[in-house]
C-alpha cells in the first residue's frame, strides 16, 4: 500500500501518524491562567531534542471547538510552563485531565491532582508526577494558524525520590515506570525491557 499524504484528509493523516509512530512520550503540561486557575493537559506530539541547550518541544493543535488550547494560551502569556511525565500510577489521572473543560474549571480538581509550587517558573507542577521539567519558552514556531510548536528550555528537573541517583544521575528502572501513548485511548507500559549486546558509552 502506498498513500500520498497530500491526497488524504487531515483526520486520516492524524490517524495514521498517531497509530504508527508509537509509543510516544506524554508531555503532561501544567500551567495557571491569568485568573489563577490551574490547568493541566496531556500532549503526545512531544519529545526532548537537545541537551545543550536542554530543549523539549510540544506541538499544539486546536481544541475540538476550534479554539486555542488553554495550555498554549497560558504559555504564550507567561513564557513559561511545566512538563510533567506520566507513569503507571498517574495514568488514569492523566487520561481524565485530557477531557476539554471550561477555562474557569481546573483539571487538577477534576482528576484529583495536587498542584505543587515550582522553583523557577510561576506555574505549578503536578505533585503526583514522577518527573517534572520546569521550562522557559525558547522559541515558538507557527506552522499554520492551527498548529504551533513550542520549544522549551529545561531549567530544572524535579524527580520523585528514588528515581534519579544523586551521584551518578542514572535512572533506577525499578522506580521509574513510565507509560507511552499509542492511539485513541490506548497506552503501553515499559515493563518489558531488554539490552542488546555491547556496552554504550556513558
Amino acid at each position: 500500500m502506498d498513500l500520498e499524504f497530500a491526497a488524504l484528509p487531515v483526520e486520516e493523516r492524524y490517524k495514521l501518524l498517531a497509530s504508527l509512530v508509537i509509543p510516544r512520550p506524554i508531555a503532561w503540561i501544567s500551567t495557571v491562567n491569568a485568573q489563577g486557575v490551574n490547568n493541566c493537559a496531556p500532549y503526545s506530539f512531544f519529545n526532548a531534542f537537545a541537551e545543550d541547550p536542554p530543549l523539549c518541544m510540544v506541538s499544539f493543535g486546536p481544541r475540538k471547538d476550534g479554539q486555542t488550547k488553554h495550555s498554549l494560551i497560558n504559555i504564550l502569556e507567561t513564557g513559561e510552563f511545566v512538563v510533567n511525565l506520566v507513569d503507571e500510577a498517574t495514568a488514569n489521572a492523566m487520561h481524565i485531565s485530557s477531557y476539554e473543560i471550561p477555562a474557569e474549571e481546573s483539571e487538577f480538581d477534576t482528576a484529583g491532582l495536587t498542584p505543587a509550587p515550582a522553583l523557577r517558573v510561576r506555574h505549578p507542577r503536578i505533585a503526583e508526577a514522577p518527573i517534572s521539567f520546569e521550562c522557559r519558552v525558547y522559541k515558538t514556531l507557527e506552522i499554520t494558524a492551527q498548529r504551533v510548536f513550542v520549544f522549551g528550555e529545561i531549567l530544572l528537573l524535579h524527580a520523585r525520590d528514588g528515581i534519579v541517583d544523586p551521584a551518578t544521575k542514572r535512572v533506577d528502572e525499578a522506580h521509574y515506570k513510565p507509560i507511552g501513548r499509542l492511539y485513541a485511548n490506548r497506552y503501553c507500559t515499559t515493563r518489558q525491557r531488554f539490552a542488546l549486546p555491547g556496552e554504550l558509552p556513558d
